[in-house]
């Protein structure tokens, strides 16, 4: 039998020590490391009743369902914060930013706003005008990244049984016009575009919600789907 002497032993014993220690220190390091790299990445959501979720409950908004996806695909996102009300126009929409005077930087911002000033008369040179400010002020939020901004179309309410009478084809023909503009705002500033207009034209059971005007939770569950390839690129120019 061969003996150990006291001092290789203890060399030994030392260098285990050593090891053990070294490993629980890269442990350590790799469970930091993560949530250090990759804090949660903060959504501002800007916009009128769709953004709210007019007549659905607060899991239905697209936001909301938007951010719940996002963590779904790895992506530490807050839940968003909604700047939207029912009914509001682009100017409405400047004062309740005002009022409510978010503080970014936003890794994520969204904007979907115009469908009232279609629905009130008002002009597409108006739209323009106003909807360019607010676009600014979503990239301002963003830090001044315009790829952070994901810019979401006007749904066409023509379409839906509130609508009945109302002459569909005029309304979508207006709708077409502002998201139009939108759309060429959005690619000028380097901004995302997602067009939901055709989703919102599609008829299914259940796609209104009671009210026969707002979409379901499951119409905002399709824009969900259209919108986050949009998103997940916008997040991946976070800093």
């Amino acid at each position: 039998m061969k003996f150990v002497s006291a001092e290789a032993l203890a060399e030994g014993l030392l260098v285990i020590g050593l090891l053990i220690y070294g490993t629980r220190q890269i442990r350590m390091a790799n469970a930091a490391t993560p949530s250090a790299r990759a804090a949660d990445a903060r959504f501002l959501a800007l916009g009128d009743s769709y953004t709210i979720g007019e007549q659905v409950s607060a899991s239905e908004r697209w936001p909301v369902q938007l951010a719940a996806r996002l963590r779904d695909a790895g992506v530490n996102v807050t839940d968003p914060e909604i700047i939207a009300t029912t009914g509001w126009t682009t100017d409405e929409l400047k004062a309740g930013i005002a009022a409510r005077d978010p503080k970014g930087p936003y890794e994520l911002v969204t904007l979907l706003i115009g469908v009232n000033n279609q629905y009130r008369g008002r002009s597409s040179a108006e739209y323009q005008g106003e909807f360019k400010g607010l676009l600014a002020q979503a990239i301002g939020f963003a830090g001044g990244a315009a790829a952070r901004v994901v810019v979401v179309s006007i749904p066409d309410w023509g379409v839906t049984p509130f609508a009945a009478g109302k002459g569909h084809a005029s309304i979508g023909t207006a709708i077409d016009a502002f998201n139009a503009i939108a759309k060429a705002e959005a690619t000028a500033a380097g901004a995302a575009f997602v067009d939901i207009t055709p989703t919102s034209r599609e008829r299914h059971d259940a796609w209104e919600a009671a009210d026969g005007l707002h979409p379901s939770g499951a119409q905002y569950t399709a824009w969900t789907r259209l919108i986050l390839p949009a998103a997940q690129r916008a997040l991946a120019h976070r800093p």
